[in-house]
């Protein structure tokens, strides 16, 4: 019975969406015990911790936010390549909101003196990130309407808004790339309560993401639709509800990841801001073990492949690798993912699992 039991906990154990997430993550931490001495290190200051280990969850953050949205709309079977530019939107529209002043050719002098007053905003902070989120899910609604409506493939609905939305974030702010000063906003992405701020924004949003997918019938719903969209259709599921309710809550997490970065550079960089994370997103969903034409999904090891691909740039940076090489290593990751996941491996793994059962 005991023999019995050990192999079930095996299979089950190797059949989780968290196993090769953290066998990776484990790996490259293991590299780092190794390779760097002192990573592991964790320090306090002022009450707060600080070391590589809350630099690597501290830095995931957009992704991780990112992949929390991105998770959903994988496992309906589509993809988002437009999440990089909504967060260069949402971080324009905050900016533009708290100092508006700064599209002006000419200023009254008592207006002079507050543009780099840490204390002011022309907006209130509630109404910045109140207005922010609004647009960054009328965004992701414009996506579930293309896709789940207007019947356009995912890939070319989204790359609409990719390309279209820097423009977009650009035409908000008049081309300025505008500062930042005002500290309450910077605490967002910069603010320590015993850990890094983002990290509770991101624990909220997966907590948000986790009730409504596993404790209403929104989860089966998705995983329905990405499964086999024909067959939810004739048992009573509203595949278009369903993807619109996707691209909606992917758009709403791209725009705290926006609030989050822009903060925490304490600039609205409408052209380089969340460049490339869309691709980051995707790697992490995908690490996370959701199969890129849809179905099961895990949010938590979307997050971990967050921190995988987290973990792999600031170990590199540790051990001295340049930073044009790290897209180098990130193809590299992808290439093994792409191994991992294949059914060769998970036969393998199967056998070895069966042989133990034996």
């Amino acid at each position: 019975m005991s023999k019995f039991r050990f192999s079930f906990n095996l299979r089950k154990i190797t059949e989780s969406r968290l196993f090769f997430p953290l066998i990776a993550l484990g790996a490259i931490l293991l590299f780092d015990l190794i390779a760097v001495p002192g990573f592991f290190r964790i320090s306090t200051r002022e009450g707060n911790l600080y070391g590589n280990l809350i630099d690597i969850v501290r830095n995931a953050s957009t992704v991780s936010l990112l992949a929390i949205g991105m998770t959903l709309v994988i496992a309906t079977g589509g993809v988002d390549l437009s999440v990089g530019a909504i967060m260069a939107i949402s971080a324009s529209v905050a900016a533009i909101l708290m100092n508006p002043y700064v599209l002006a050719t000419e200023l009254p002098p008592h207006i002079m003196k507050f543009m780099s007053d840490p204390n002011f905003t022309y907006q209130p902070l509630w109404i910045v990130i109140l207005a922010t989120l609004i647009v960054a899910t009328i965004c992701g609604l414009w996506n579930g309407l293309l896709v789940a409506y207007g019947k356009i493939q995912c890939m070319v609905a989204t790359l609409i808004l990719m390309i279209a939305g820097r423009g977009i974030a650009q035409l908000i702010t008049n081309g300025v790339r505008i500062q930042i000063f005002y500290e309450p906003y910077a605490f967002i992405g910069q603010g320590w309560i015993i850990l890094p701020f983002s990290l509770y924004l991101v624990a909220i949003v997966f907590a948000l993401a986790w009730f409504l997918t596993r404790r209403t019938a929104i989860g089966m719903f998705i995983e329905s639709v990405g499964t086999n969209a024909r067959s939810s259709f004739f048992s009573g599921i509203d595949e278009k509800r369903v993807k619109l309710l996707a691209y909606t809550f992917c758009g709403f997490c791209a725009g705290i990841a926006g609030l989050v970065a822009s903060s925490n550079i304490k600039t609205s960089d409408a052209f380089n801001l969340g460049v490339a994370k869309e691709l980051d997103a995707i790697l992490a969903v995908v690490i996370g073990g959701t199969m890129m034409s849809g179905g099961r999904f895990s949010l938590f090891a979307s997050i971990v492949g967050a921190w995988v691909i987290q973990a792999i740039t600031t170990s590199m940076y540790a051990v001295g690798v340049p930073a044009f090489a790290l897209q180098a290593i990130k193809a590299v990751v992808v290439i093994l993912v792409v191994l991992l996941y294949s059914e060769q491996v998970r036969n393998f793994v199967q056998k070895i699992s069966a042989r133990k059962e034996a």
